[in-house]
């Protein structure tokens, strides 16, 4: 059975990814702005250069979002990555659960090679 692909919903897809990820990159580097403003490490004219790239930056992303009207697509692939993260950082927290996870997933799929056995 051939796979059929919209190529224009690929495409928005593609385009809301990347704009997602540039948004998250934004906020670490704004984040880690703000620390280095607040350590004193960065000059005035540092400061502002950086607080007016990064609005431009913001501005292009609100622009490109609007023009492909991927706004929703952003703000879902944003959600999709956030439970991601989430069930990531959980797992690292609570390695008994991952382990039981596994067992389950492994009693379920009997001859499949696991990630954790190589």
């Amino acid at each position: 059975m051939p796979i059929e692909i919209d190529e224009k919903n690929l495409k928005k897809g593609l385009l809301g990814l990347v704009v997602a990820l540039v948004e998250i990159i934004t906020e670490l580097l704004e984040k880690q702005a703000l620390l280095r403003i607040e350590n004193e490490s960065l000059s005035d004219e540092e400061i502002e250069r950086l607080g007016e790239a990064l609005a431009d930056l913001s501005e292009a992303l609100e622009t490109i979002k609007a023009d492909n009207n991927i706004e929703d697509t952003v703000e879902s692939v944003r959600c999709g990555l956030d439970e991601v993260v989430d069930d990531v950082v959980d797992k690292l927290m609570n390695p008994a659960r991952w382990a039981k996870e596994v067992e389950k997933h492994d009693r379920n799929r009997p001859g499949e090679i696991s990630l954790l056995d190589s």
